[in-house]
């Protein structure tokens, strides 16, 4: 696949990181850095539909350590995948980059299917460490001694337990060969929280720390004639640098890492430097790097970080990002009826506090955190603590709105159901990108949260088929001790311009009939519903009769409602956003054969297989429930019994 765009002199003689080694010395690396870099703006600039600030933040970081280890064989694990673009552009993809999370194309995070130099598939935060380290554990256990395993992660994706317990469990494997590279720049998305930040922001900032270690290690350079013991004094003195100095011990020193840093992130030849000694060191060893989401590119370094996480389209000369106006009002995003309707509720009931683990922009609750800063928490990544202290929020009879997205739900599925759910706390668990995404693929896509909530006792599974049904379903759920209670709703746009309505509640397990017919009913939950009415007007011009009602909810399901659907219709579509398996339709299932129902039932959903990346409508076409395929499943269903119909009107 040929690109249209140009690299560097340096740069287009890199095909694979073993080019990188040979034909360039160290003193090139800057300007190979600054050429990768280019290209990144290049491309990013004019396709869009990607991430940006992350991984012009990692360009020295990603050719420092292809340059110093022997990738592939020596293992490189990046978490997130956000900042994986350079990796990507140096490791025989440069030529298709241009197709980065395009349907067809390559994927925006590293993908194991996709090459060999994709170690691990990431997606999902603060799994590189713990990946990692396994890969360690079965090196040392074949005896691959000399092999390295390098897990590259971000200050944010450290504040997950998991990478605690990653790290936990290294500092007791003392002789796997693992190195953690932190890549500190005080950015998730939005803007890192927490006590980790804090100590982390100490020891970057403790100059007088930075300024003895550095004549420290000077000094025991010169008494390297101290032979064996060098080293030993080295440590101890390291030691109670770090312990006086900062005036607290070191973290990673205290789970049995060897701590070097912080180290200038943008200083290719130091970094490759560092790296060069940190081979020869055995045992688990991190290396703190500093440095700046966007780097190198003036308007992201100078603008926001979070509008330059994933800024779309924009001019790379001027830095302005092209925003498509539309021609006519244009119905609001989900998540920001979300957040709007949050507050309103709120400022109505002082019992109401709003929770996210490091999405407050991505979910709108950020809107909460200016207007109730007191009331409102990002927790940081952290899904599972942001769901027991929600739970622990309504012990004292608050009603916490627990908002994370569909796919980051499922890191903390235990939590939901044991510390919610088994205690029928008014939780109330705003579940965002509920459905398929686009083009953040099969890692984001938000396809089991239907199932994997059905399942649990006490809980209400919801999905607002417009922006009114949301508020009202957000207003129901904060009434008196409703017990746990989700509301699933998509990425991007609702259907109504006019969204701002007066609230109404929605039973619990309430449906609604939307239009009527005779010879078919659909059934639909959420968003969904919208494809189903604009298949029954074209549906209509084919003289064929569709009922569709909008069911709302997936438990408990509205049983008055479905007893007069399976006592009318003989055929009946089921359709969600989410997947086929244990999801909506499978509730639906599950009614007719436990009422002894004998109609002919058709689901319309997420097949069982994991979706790659396109843009939503490409993904809905492809999974077979957009409007095209509701059209030609009603069709399907009725068979010849229209088709003989048709015959007789044009007779008639």
């Amino acid at each position: 696949m040929n690109s249209k765009y140009i690299p560097g002199n340096f740069l287009s003689q890199i095909e694979i990181p073993s080019d990188l080694r040979t034909k360039f010395q160290t003193e090139d690396l800057p300007q190979v850095s600054e050429e990768l870099r280019q290209y990144i703006v290049d491309v990013i600039s004019e396709i869009g539909n990607s991430h940006f600030g992350a991984s012009l933040g990692v360009v020295e970081l990603s050719v420092a350590l292809h340059y110093v280890f022997n990738t592939p064989d020596d293992q490189l694990v990046w978490d997130v995948g956000h900042q994986a673009y350079g990796h990507k552009i140096l490791t025989g993809r440069r030529d298709r980059f241009h197709t980065n999370r395009l349907k067809g194309g390559i994927s925006g995070f590293p993908k194991r299917s996709e090459s060999e130099y994709d170690t691990f598939g990431v997606g999902h935060s603060s799994t590189s460490i713990s990946a990692a380290l396994g890969m360690a554990v079965a090196s040392r256990y074949k005896g691959e001694t000399e092999r390295q395993h390098i897990a590259v992660i971000g200050d944010g994706a450290m504040t997950a337990g998991l990478a605690f317990e990653g790290m936990n469990h290294a500092g007791f494997e003392k002789d796997a060969n693992l190195l953690v590279i932190l890549n500190d720049n005080c950015m998730s998305i939005d803007a890192n929280v927490g006590a980790l930040k804090e100590y982390l922001t100490d020891i970057t900032t403790s100059h007088t720390y930075n300024k003895v270690k550095d004549e420290v290690w000077k000094l025991l350079g010169k008494i390297s004639a101290f032979g064996p013991d060098a080293q030993s004094i080295a440590s101890k003195v390291s030691h109670a640098l770090k312990g006086s100095l900062l005036k607290q011990s070191n973290l990673f020193e205290a789970l049995n890492f060897r701590y070097f840093g912080p180290v200038d992130g943008h200083d290719v030849v130091g970094l490759v430097k560092i790296m060069e000694d940190l081979k020869d060191i055995p045992g688990p060893k991190i290396l703190h790097c500093i440095t700046r989401k966007g780097a190198g590119y003036k308007f992201s370094e100078e603008g926001n970080p979070t509008k330059w996480h994933a800024p779309g389209v924009f001019n790379k000369e001027t830095g302005e990002i092209v925003k498509i106006v539309p021609k006519s009002p244009q119905a609001p995003k989900y998540q920001d009826v979300f957040g709007h309707t949050i507050v309103e509720l709120a400022e109505k009931n002082d019992k109401i506090m709003g929770v996210t683990p490091a999405m407050p922009s991505g979910s709108s609750l950020n809107i909460m955190m200016k207007a109730m800063p007191d009331r409102s928490f990002d927790v940081g990544i952290a899904e599972q603590h942001a769901v027991t202290f929600s739970a622990g929020l309504a012990t004292q009879g608050l009603v916490p709105f627990c908002n994370i997205y569909s796919s980051f739900m499922q890191r903390a599925f235990d939590q939901v159901l044991h510390d919610v759910a088994l205690q029928n706390l008014n939780v109330v668990f705003c579940l965002d990108r509920g459905g398929l995404v686009g083009s953040d693929g099969a890692t984001h896509h938000g396809a089991y949260d239907i199932a994997y909530m059905r399942c649990i006792p006490n809980m209400v599974v919801a999905a607002p088929m417009n922006e009114e049904e949301l508020r009202n379903m957000m207003y129901s759920a904060q009434l008196l001790d409703q017990g746990p209670y989700t509301i699933r709703y998509p990425r991007g746009n609702g259907v109504m311009t006019e969204w701002l309505t007066p609230f109404k509640e929605i039973k619990k397990g309430k449906g609604r009939k939307v239009s009527n017919g005779d010879e078919i009913a659909i059934l639909s939950l959420g968003h969904p519903g919208n494809f189903a009415q604009e298949a029954i007007q074209l549906l209509k011009d084919k003289n064929i009769s569709v009922a569709h009602y909008d069911m709302r909810f997936a438990k408990p399901l509205d049983e008055t409602l479905l007893h007069e659907v399976f006592t009318k219709f003989k055929k009946v579509i089921t359709l969600e956003d989410g997947c086929l398996m244990g999801g909506f339709g499978s509730a639906i299932l599950e009614f007719a054969a436990d009422q002894r129902y004998y109609s002919e039932i058709v689901r319309l959903g997420i097949p069982d297989e994991y979706i790659h990346h396109g843009t939503q409508e490409e993904l809905w076409a492809d999974c077979g429930f957009d409007v095209t395929a509701i059209v030609a499943s009603v069709e399907k269903m009725l068979g010849n019994k229209n088709h003989k119909k048709e015959q007789l009107n044009q007779v008639g």
